[in-house]
């Protein structure tokens, strides 16, 4: 890092360094940039101190949690930029409160999945392909715990219908990884692979494996958009913090009733949710812990485990 350069070509170097270890920082990035603007714009004399980036945190008078995080992410960059200016000032923890909050998801009933299945297949389309396009990528996010965004980047060669493993390539953290699937699962992909080759003459065909009507790949805002129109169809009210059920509370269900399974099969579930938390592609364990909802049915495992406890018994 040479002497002397802007603070915007120094969080430019720094986003490189850390692209090359395989981070995305898209979000992160765009904060950093305008707080280098801000910095310049605001005293910046060659060092970072702490009240340069407190007055970046608060600047405009956002949401106590948006400081919090704005906070978050010039300190990681202080952290850094430490290296080579030892006047660099690392802004402290917890200025303004913590950084991160949990708002509770709507983990679905088996018979709200399986509603929303049904209204799925009946979207209407002459050649029948929309219905089942929804209903089977909605099934898959339910059966597997994926990602939205990696079901649909999903391409044909990355489904192996013969020994029911899909590959997800370049992933979240860039990170790739097989997802072995249940036999019904499997079935239903390939019943919709089937009739997806009947509907969609080849040669308008996409590489993907989910297609639209018309051959082309799916987007994220048009799949969405459909969610909402079905679940306001369904008249849903959500059971957690957010204002609907959501396309991504789903993966939350999967791991919960994933844990619930375990429990009741007598699984060891402290060992096996290292396993869980490879197959939903997380990049720690915490990070599954944190998909975790107190749901009754969990919550009343927990009692009886802990009762078994005081009482002396196994867990």
């Amino acid at each position: 890092m040479s002497a002397g350069a802007s603070l915007t070509f120094e969080v430019q170097d720094y986003l490189r360094d850390r692209r090359h270890l395989g981070f995305f920082l898209a979000r992160e990035g765009t904060q950093l940039l305008a707080f280098a603007r801000f910095a310049e714009a605001h005293g910046y004399d060659g060092h970072l101190t702490e009240g340069l980036a407190k007055a970046w945190a608060q600047h405009g008078q956002p949401h106590r949690l948006t400081s919090a995080r704005r906070l978050d992410v010039a300190r990681r960059f202080s952290k850094y930029r430490r290296q080579f200016d030892s006047r660099t000032e690392i802004p402290d923890t917890g200025l303004f409160g913590p950084s991160t909050r949990r708002l509770t998801p709507h983990i679905y009933e088996a018979c709200e999945i399986e509603a929303l299945l049904t209204a799925a297949a009946k979207l209407p389309c002459p050649k029948g392909l929309r219905g089942a396009t929804y209903a089977t990528l909605f099934g898959l996010l339910a059966a597997a715990g994926l990602r939205l965004s990696e079901a649909l980047s999903l391409q044909r060669v990355d489904v192996d219908l013969a020994q029911g493993v899909l590959t997800l390539t370049q992933t979240k953290f860039r990170r790739s990884r097989l997802v072995p699937l249940h036999v019904s699962t499997t079935s239903a992909l390939a019943h919709y692979a089937d009739l997806r080759d009947r509907a969609i003459p080849a040669p308008l065909q996409a590489d993907m494996f989910f297609l639209s009507a018309r051959g082309t790949r799916l987007g994220c805002r048009t799949v969405e958009y459909t969610f909402t129109r079905l679940r306001e169809r369904l008249g849903w009210k959500a059971r957690g913090h957010h204002a609907a059920p959501r396309l991504q509370d789903l993966r939350h269900t999967f791991i919960c009733h994933r844990l619930i399974d375990w429990y009741r099969e007598g699984t060891d579930v402290d060992r096996a949710i290292l396993a869980l938390s490879t197959y939903v592609g997380h990049a720690q364990v915490t990070d599954t812990y944190w998909y975790i909802t107190g749901i009754p049915e969990l919550m009343g495992i927990a009692t009886q485990r802990f009762e078994r406890f005081t009482e002396g018994g196994d867990q």
